[in-house]
């Protein structure tokens, strides 16, 4: 066998041809898909090699995740993964790799490895080693994020229309723009939490990539040893176009708060029109109403008609008033 997939998730298997007959008999990757602890126990006795916990691919100092011991590396980083709201966005990642065999552990589906671990299947496929299969890994997953940061993208461009539409912003439908504003909002935020997560996973490969190709430079073959070179020139050109895109989510967040400030600032404007507006009137109709019986007005048989045209005149000027200066 040169290929095996163990786990509670879907299990590949590639026994051996012609041109691996030189190959060990339990294969070149073993990858372990949340796998238990008997499983854990089969793939340190299969392989010869200490499979790590959870807890330690978690650790976050470079000193924990890139480790050599007696000529095996033992590489973590976290990593996207493709759950679909059940499973955590992102989970570690670990790579354990001798000189002939490599050992994957991950507790999360990442169909990078998934779809090449079904290329790895195909008759075709020339004879690997741990470390071509472990360049092949880490291209598989390079190729991932850059189709999750293309998305990322055009996500943010669906997003960036729908803030800068044509159409302004209506006072008399101010609830239906405060709730395309709120969700405007959340895609906003939901975008920049998995670009943070994509970033994180570009990091960690950039630096699984510059260490083996410094503690391992042995290992490597020289047909693999451009596709290294190859491999940290994407991760750099993903990390610039990852900037970019980082930029763009904090411009559309600023946008989106600054037309929900114009709209908060529009309410208000109406709410403090209507409140001057009102003043005068209230002012003369309290004035009217205090009824003594000295008021010069009191008999007058045109006081009802004089006060009505007062308060509607005091109305109707601060209106005249706000629209010359352009406020309504």
């Amino acid at each position: 066998m040169i290929l095996a997939n163990t786990g509670t998730r879907p299990r590949y298997a590639l026994t051996p041809g012609p041109h691996v007959a030189d190959q060990s008999p339990h294969g070149v990757w073993l990858d372990l898909v949340d796998a238990t602890e008997e499983e854990r126990a089969m793939a340190e006795r299969i392989t010869g090699l200490r499979v790590p916990a959870r807890a330690e691919l978690s650790e976050i100092e470079r000193s924990s995740r890139l480790t050599s011991r007696n000529g095996v590396l033992t590489l973590s980083t976290s990593m996207v993964s493709d759950g679909d709201g059940k499973h955590s966005p992102v989970a570690p990642l670990g790579f354990v790799l001798s000189h002939d065999r490599l050992l994957t552990v991950r507790y999360e589906p990442m169909r990078a490895l998934d779809r090449y671990a079904e290329r790895m299947c195909d008759p075709d496929t020339a004879a690997p080693t741990g470390m071509t299969v472990f360049v092949g890994v880490l291209e598989s997953l390079v190729d991932r994020l850059a189709d999750m940061l293309e998305t990322v993208g055009a996500e943010l461009d669906q997003l960036s229309h729908q803030i800068f539409r044509p159409e302004t912003i209506n006072l008399g439908r101010v609830r239906r723009e405060s709730a395309a504003m709120q969700s405007t909002l959340t895609g906003v935020g939901r975008v920049g939490d998995l670009l943070s997560h994509l970033r994180d996973s570009l990091v960690g490969i950039s630096r699984i990539a510059a260490y083996v190709s410094e503690v391992a430079a042995d290992w490597i073959p020289a047909e693999s040893r451009s596709r290294f070179v190859t491999l940290r020139q994407d991760v750099a050109s993903l990390n610039d176009y990852d900037v970019q895109i980082a930029g763009k989510v904090q411009f559309l967040l600023d946008a989106t708060l600054g037309f929900i400030n114009i709209q908060q600032n529009n309410v208000i404007k109406v709410l403090t029109v209507a409140s001057i507006v009102g003043i005068p009137p209230t002012l003369i109709a309290g004035v009217y109403g205090m009824n003594f019986k000295n008021m010069p007005e009191l008999s007058w048989s045109y006081g009802y008609a004089y006060g009505l045209g007062a308060i509607v005149l005091s109305a109707i000027l601060p209106l005249v008033w706000f629209w010359r200066r352009g406020w309504i």
